[in-house]
């Protein structure tokens, strides 16, 4: 007992620091009280009026995130002891900028931070020389990435130092991967930073910039098994208006020896389904058009937080694959949910990234075939065509079980368009390695893709057990190759598309050109028309100009390895559009009749 008590007083004396602005006042006990307590009468009566005391203060629950350590049932306490009020309006109408880095799930996760603090009083500006507050929401994949977040925080410190004298300080937080990642040294390294919150920590902070505001650094990079944000409805903040990004699980139990996420994120776990489906039924009423299911590995989804959920059978993992954990059991799966999903509005399309091989299962690939407004589009991350390499890189699966699950892909979804990621380079790649990966690449067919030289990140199984033994020059001339090899044949697979007519949804203008719009195809490939009234459908004679978030049928006319070129026919919607109503009866269409 003198063990846990002293180990209660350490903890209590450590978060110290970190305690805010209101104690409960149970809790605070004046040298004057004590000094008075044996004249009003025994000792005994003193001390049980101390224990009183102690007994309705804090616990060791208002200290540790998360923590079930409570004397009494849930039901039965009273007012929490909190150190900032569920009610406090602590933004005071400051305005926080928000600057995001690398994945999409951290652009949800910059809707998640947002949605916290506009609640308690913050506001929104793009300006950085209006901001109170500038919160870079940062990635740790790569070293590049986080070399691009050192340089831009030495850029925002400058102008807080200007800032200084002509008004308020600037306070500049970093969000997100890298702030677990490197937290000691954010902290430490020239005073950059003010707040650090880890991916599970938003929550906290509003309380963590109430303490930078009373000039101390402020951070809580503790990981969570069970925070999905699951209650924190995020604002979406899209330029369209039209797409959506909706993060449906958090973390990894994949382990890849190369991938630091399941470091920086923790643990799989999964958003309950009726939280997602509340999301993506408020953004259709918002007139969404299109919605992205976000997580680590979004295809091993597994809601069990309900019982009737939680049943004996395991999860079924794409034929020749495996993993490094258990085969966990029970849960509503990605099929069930993806099956959910489609059914809120027929006219939003539903893509999902980025999901792992393992987990394509029959049943979801005859479920993105069934449903029209689930996009025929796959990513399907091989990182390597060699076995040799995928067994260092502890991905579960050959080159030959890889090669098997896109045969069985294109088999159930015909005309599916794949993407995949590569890595160049990695620890022990020989040239016989690299070549076995270009001839992946030429015999899969993909129409994008993401490439990169491998980049050895602290904490991960390779940077304990394995070298980083291929010289940059030769990571970088692979990677080059690569990156050609995937460009020829992505010409070759979209050139296939020309004379076909895509279903394209509008995002704007294009880049090169004012006299151009563009947008997405179904298999989610760049198309690019001339700008010019359209007919509102194909039987009416009417009229209308395009806009971003329509819906318009567009013939190919002409194809490259990044784009497809067109002329817009009409506009159009999932539900109406035949080469769609032909996909949820399993009948095909030759798109080159229109």
């Amino acid at each position: 007992m003198a063990c846990v008590r002293r180990l209660r007083l350490s903890l209590c004396l450590s978060l110290r620091p970190a305690l805010p602005l209101r104690v409960s006042r149970h809790c605070l006990c004046s040298r004057s009280d004590t000094v008075r307590e044996p004249q009003q009468g025994s000792k005994r009566a003193a001390l049980d009026r101390f224990k009183t005391r102690v007994s309705s203060g804090p616990t060791l629950q208002d200290f540790v995130k998360g923590g079930d350590v409570s004397r009494t049932p849930p039901e039965e306490q009273t007012e929490p002891h909190a150190y900032l009020s569920e009610d406090l309006d602590v933004g005071n109408d400051r305005k926080v900028c928000f600057e995001t880095y690398g994945c999409q799930m951290n652009v949800s996760d910059t809707e998640i931070a947002w949605s916290i603090l506009q609640q308690k009083g913050y506001q929104r500006t793009g300006d950085l020389n209006e901001a109170d507050v500038v919160l870079l929401v940062t990635c740790s994949i790569r070293d590049k990435a986080e070399q691009t977040i050192w340089n831009r925080l030495q850029q925002l410190t400058a102008m807080k130092r200007k800032r200084l004298k002509t008004r308020a300080p600037m306070k500049i937080g970093v969000l997100g991967c890298m702030a677990e990642r490197l937290k000691t040294e954010l902290l430490e390294r020239e005073k950059l930073v003010d707040v650090l919150a880890g991916p599970d920590a938003y929550r906290d902070l509003p309380r963590l910039l109430t303490v930078a505001d009373g000039g101390r650094q402020a951070s809580n990079v503790l990981l969570s098994l069970e925070e999905t944000y699951a209650d924190v409805m995020p604002v979406h903040r899209t330029p369209q208006g039209y797409s959506a990004f909706v993060s449906i699980m958090r973390g990894c139990d994949n382990m890849c020896s190369y991938c630091i996420v399941p470091f920086t994120r923790g643990r799989e776990r999964s958003r309950p389904v009726s939280s997602i489906l509340d999301e993506i039924r408020l953004l259709s009423d918002q007139g969404v058009k299109e919605v992205t299911l976000l997580g680590q590995n979004v295809n091993s989804y597994r809601d069990t937080s309900e019982e009737q959920y939680r049943g004996p059978d395991p999860t079924q993992l794409s034929r020749g694959f495996r993993t490094l954990y258990r085969s966990k059991q029970g849960g509503l799966r990605f099929a069930d949910l993806l099956d959910r999903v489609s059914r809120v509005d027929p006219d939003m399309r539903i893509r999902f990234t980025s999901p792992h091989p393992k987990d394509f299962p029959d049943e979801v690939l005859q479920l993105i075939e069934e449903r029209g407004n689930v996009c025929k589009q796959i990513h399907l991350p091989a990182q390597s065509g060699s076995s040799q390499v995928l067994k260092a890189m502890r991905r579960g699966y050959t080159r030959e079980a890889y090669l098997d699950l896109v045969e069985n892909i294109k088999r159930i979804v015909p005309g599916v368009s794949l993407s995949s990621d590569f890595i160049a380079g990695f620890c022990g790649e020989m040239e016989e390695d690299h070549l076995q990966t270009l001839s992946l690449i030429r015999e899969v067919g993909y129409n994008v893709g993401f490439l990169f030289a491998y980049s050895m990140r602290k904490k991960t199984h390779a940077s304990h057990a394995l070298q980083d033994d291929v010289p940059s020059e030769v990571k970088q001339r692979r990677l080059e190759e690569l990156i050609s090899t995937f460009r020829e044949e992505a010409a070759r697979v979209n050139s296939a598309l020309v004379g076909t007519t895509q279903l394209v949804l509008v995002e704007g203008e294009s880049k090169r050109s004012a006299q151009d719009l563009c947008g997405r195809s179904d298999g989610n490939v760049k198309v690019i028309f001339p700008r010019a009234d359209i007919r509102v459908d194909a039987l009416d004679s009417g009229v209308a100009a395009v806009k971003a978030g329509d819906s318009v049928l567009v013939k190919i006319l002409s194809a490259n390895s990044q784009s497809l070129r067109g002329r817009a026919l009409s506009l159009s919607s999932l539900s109406d559009c035949p080469v769609q109503r032909e996909n949820l009866i399993g009948q095909q269409l030759d798109t080159r009749s229109f």
